[in-house]
């Protein structure tokens, strides 16, 4: 940076922040770091006693932080989100539609390796909806070396680290097990849970059957829904291990490819995953979705419904972060429940 005389700073960039005082009226920052001096400028900044200001020397090699933090946008935007204006070197992004938001964790962590530079975002996998902030990002110093945004390039890959996939999913099918239920000896609470957390998702429960205990009666209402369209199929009840809970087994037998029949989270270890052939999803729910707050559905779910295909690895994975802590008051997602 160099010192000049405000006369001459039109143009120049500040190097720093400069208060104005107006006794019992004002006292804040009236010009910020990185701002450029205008000529309307010149006799406020005078008023304040400034009559020489720090202003930032461009030389070869060196970027500003406003344009710093643009390139580290560009590495992360990609479609249905927006850029903020840069504000004090800091730019943010912002969710353009609900959907799923994803980050390219592994090369967000190798951008966010070469010092000096940040971008911070939402975790992974979480749902999102249209005016959320996503993600900010800037650089440190008020200048950087062009190399290390380079660097940052490279780093990121081709392709943006950000990612949104509007919802997909859009006709659900539920059915519901438990001979109980079937014969109204208790009334069935689990269907309008499994409906409530659809619904917020875009997702509309267009068929509802009650199956009792059989397994071959599970196994053809899974197949009828999948014949007559369904995108989801949801199973409630019959997960555990008891000699009369058939469900994981029905959901094998219908033609349905398992992912995985457990998961390493509480609530939620007796969850079950498949798919067609044709990538229609069956979930095998256990009882806790009914009650539970937080469960392993809620984990799932917005993946689900972006049409993302699950792999077993993506359970593997859910077991640091897996356990549920029962807050007396839930206030998943924001919470660690999920979040490795």
């Amino acid at each position: 940076m160099k010192l000049i005389r405000t006369e001459d700073a039109v143009g120049h960039v500040l190097c720093h922040d400069m208060t104005q005082i107006i006794p019992g009226t004002y006292k804040d920052a009236r010009f910020r770091k990185g701002h450029i001096v205008t000529q309307e400028d010149v006799p406020v900044l005078l008023s304040m006693g400034k009559e020489n200001l720090y202003v930032w020397e461009k030389t070869e090699g060196m970027l500003h932080e406003d344009e710093a933090a643009l390139r580290l946008c560009d590495l992360c935007i990609s479609d249905h989100m927006h850029c903020s204006s840069v504000k004090e070197g800091k730019v943010e992004l912002i969710a353009d539609e609900d959907g799923l938001f994803e980050v390219d964790v592994e090369r967000l962590y190798a951008v966010n390796d070469i010092d000096e530079l940040m971008i911070a975002t939402r975790h992974t996998n979480m749902a999102v909806h249209k005016g959320d902030k996503l993600a900010g990002m800037r650089v440190i110093p008020l200048v950087i070396g062009a190399e290390k945004l380079d660097r940052a390039q490279k780093a990121a890959g081709d392709a943006p680290l950000l990612r949104i996939t509007p919802w997909k999913l859009k006709k659900a099918s539920i059915i519901t097990t438990g001979s109980e239920v079937e014969k109204g000896l208790i009334e069935d609470s689990f269907t309008p849970v499994v409906q409530r957390k659809l619904s917020a998702f875009g997702i509309e429960t267009v068929s509802h059957c009650l199956c009792g205990d059989d397994k071959e009666r599970i196994c053809k209402a899974i197949k009828k829904a999948h014949s007559d369209g369904a995108d989801l199929i949801c199973c409630t009840g019959g997960m555990s291990v008891d000699p009369d809970d058939r469900t994981p087994g029905a959901i094998a037998d219908s033609g349905v490819k398992i992912v995985t029949y457990g998961a390493p989270t509480l609530p939620g270890a007796m969850f079950c995953l498949g798919y067609f052939e044709d990538g229609t999803p069956v979930m095998g729910l256990p009882g806790c979705v009914m009650y539970a707050k937080s469960t392993i559905f809620d984990l799932v779910l917005p993946r689900i419904a972006a049409g993302v295909i699950l792999q077993r690895s993506d359970f593997v994975r859910l077991g640091h972060g897996g356990l549920c802590l029962g807050c007396r008051e839930c206030h998943y997602p924001v919470c660690p429940f999920g979040k490795s």
